[in-house]
């Protein structure tokens, strides 16, 4: 894929960002989700760049951010096509992402990566069919640790999938949460 030398590198809004943890831990707090992290993707952002992150709600911060994928979805697998603006989509077999807040549920076996996900309950009209499409928290081993801007995270089947490393940070915070833990994916 051709790049632009002339793309210009977007930067994280932080405050931004902070804004739509504080609406997370309101809904953390009304729905009895854990109050000590959530996990958000803005996928606003380019995806060459770190856009999800593991807010710690206590510290008030960031505590871990990374690449994530988003889903190819008439484009070809593992290419970047859709790194500036993805296309998502609720519908099954459309290999998109979809928008929206998601309870983050059950560990399980993946083929992917570590070999560990976390099923994916989508709690609103836009990504409702997340279990139904089998969209589920995993990592893959063609994500890297590294910002890759002007090149894109490789796209998926509409999971968000983030680096090895990620996974395994994430993966002890989540299996330590007594309570569900919010993912929110937002544009």
């Amino acid at each position: 894929m051709a790049y632009t030398l002339y793309e210009k590198r977007p930067a994280v809004n932080h405050d931004r960002t902070k804004g739509k943890a504080s609406q997370a831990l309101e809904f953390c707090q009304q729905q009895k989700f854990s109050t000590r992290f959530c996990m958000l993707a803005d996928m606003s952002l380019h995806s060459g760049i770190k856009r999800m992150f593991i807010w710690d709600f206590e510290k008030d911060t960031v505590i871990l951010s990374g690449l994530v994928s988003h889903g190819c979805g008439s484009n070809p697998w593992g290419a970047d096509a859709t790194r500036l603006k993805p296309v998502f989509s609720n519908v099954p077999e459309s290999y998109c992402s979809s928008q929206g807040k998601y309870k983050i549920g059950k560990r399980g076996y993946s083929n992917w990566g570590i070999n560990i996900n976390y099923r994916l309950h989508g709690l609103e009209k836009g990504n409702s069919n997340a279990l139904k499409r089998q969209i589920v928290l995993h990592s893959w081993d063609r994500i890297t640790d590294h910002e890759l801007f002007p090149g894109g995270t490789p796209e998926g089947w509409g999971c968000p999938a983030v680096s090895d490393n990620f996974m395994r940070a994430a993966d002890k915070l989540l299996a330590d949460s007594k309570k569900p833990v919010l993912l929110w994916i937002y544009e």
